[in-house]
């Protein structure tokens, strides 16, 4: 099981990166891009966060619009996973599809509702683990 890492952002440019522990991950599991879910899973009650991505265990990334797990090569004219630098460009990339699976180590969340508090001593038992 590879150990997945979960970056929120919020609305104020902050980010917050914490490893997710073992017994949460499993939750996650199925889990498309652009669902909204519950805080308390990651430890901070009284927030919803919306799934805006992320990158399996090789560091290839999700594209929202390549439905799935499984992990395949496309040819891409922009968007995630390849920046054109010319007019007309498309080129062969890997891609990861946008359902979380077992081999995605990084989560990308950003905050809808409610605040993450920074604090120094760390509180919630999320971010205990980091």
């Amino acid at each position: 099981m590879v150990t997945m890492r979960a970056v929120i952002s919020t609305s104020d440019g902050k980010t917050r990166q914490l490893e997710v522990p073992e017994d949460r991950q499993s939750a996650l599991y199925g889990k498309k891009i652009g669902e909204v879910l519950d805080g308390s899973l990651l430890g901070y009650s009284n927030t919803k966060l919306k799934i805006t991505g992320g990158s399996d265990k090789d560091g290839f990334p999700m594209r929202n619009d390549f439905p799935g797990m499984r992990r395949k090569r496309v040819l891409l004219t922009g968007g995630t996973g390849f920046n054109s630098t010319r007019e007309g460009l498309r080129k062969k990339k890997n891609i990861r599809g946008n359902t979380i699976g077992d081999d995605i180590s990084q989560v990308n969340f950003s905050v809808i509702e409610g605040t993450i508090e920074e604090t120094k001593g760390e509180t919630n038992e999320a971010a205990k683990t980091t």
